[in-house]
């Protein structure tokens, strides 16, 4: 697998700034505001805890997953520093129990890439474990990123498509998908131009 552990510690420790910023996503941020009342928010692979600590301002109960003790420290200190709460946990996303922790009111997958053989459990996983009604908010890196120096993995099995969101979630009771070309402004590891995948799955 590419990007273990020990890369996501390293990139997360080695400098004293937030790689990504400290601003939450602006699609997670753009979805996450129109649910009109907050609730239990759970949040993959959420690193430094920009989404995390923005939607616990906004009122939301967040559960964060990530396998980098640095991204959780990072995380809890910009928490504390914006009086806020998370509940952040250091582990496989695969060993995470979705159902002790759930039911979901909504679920974030922002630049959350992981490999083809359990990526497709996770998400079908994540789908089944939102109250029905609820939201999942996805964006990630296309094949076509690879083009591009703005940030994201460099392995293509480790992208995501727009033809792969429609499997994965076929399950939804309302899905809206679409790949597009944006301008990416995230600090220092996501800047220019990026090809990414967005999707909205409703259960």
């Amino acid at each position: 697998m590419q990007y273990p552990r020990q890369f996501w510690d390293e990139r997360y420790g080695g400098t004293g700034d937030f790689v990504y910023g400290t601003a939450p996503n602006e699609f997670f941020k753009e979805k996450l505001d129109t649910i009109p009342q907050a609730g239990r928010l759970l949040l993959l692979a959420e690193g430094e805890g920009r989404n995390a600590v923005y939607a616990a301002e906004k009122g939301w109960q967040v559960t964060a997953v990530d396998f980098s003790e640095k991204g959780r420290e990072k995380a809890l200190a910009l928490a504390t520093n914006r009086g806020v709460q998370l509940d952040y946990h250091v582990m496989d996303v695969r060993e995470f129990d979705f159902d002790a922790l759930g039911p979901w009111d909504a679920i974030g997958l922002i630049y959350s890439h992981f490999p083809a053989e359990f990526r497709t459990a996770i998400h079908q996983k994540c789908l089944s474990s939102l109250r029905l009604g609820s939201h999942l908010i996805l964006e990630l890196f296309t094949p076509q990123q690879l083009n591009y120096t703005s940030g994201g993995p460099k392995d293509i099995a480790l992208l995501y498509s727009a033809a792969l969101a429609q499997t994965d979630f076929q399950a939804a009771s309302s899905l809206h998908v679409e790949e597009l070309e944006i301008n990416l402004n995230e600090s220092t590891h996501h800047q220019g131009q990026a090809a990414v995948v967005r999707c909205v799955a409703v259960r």
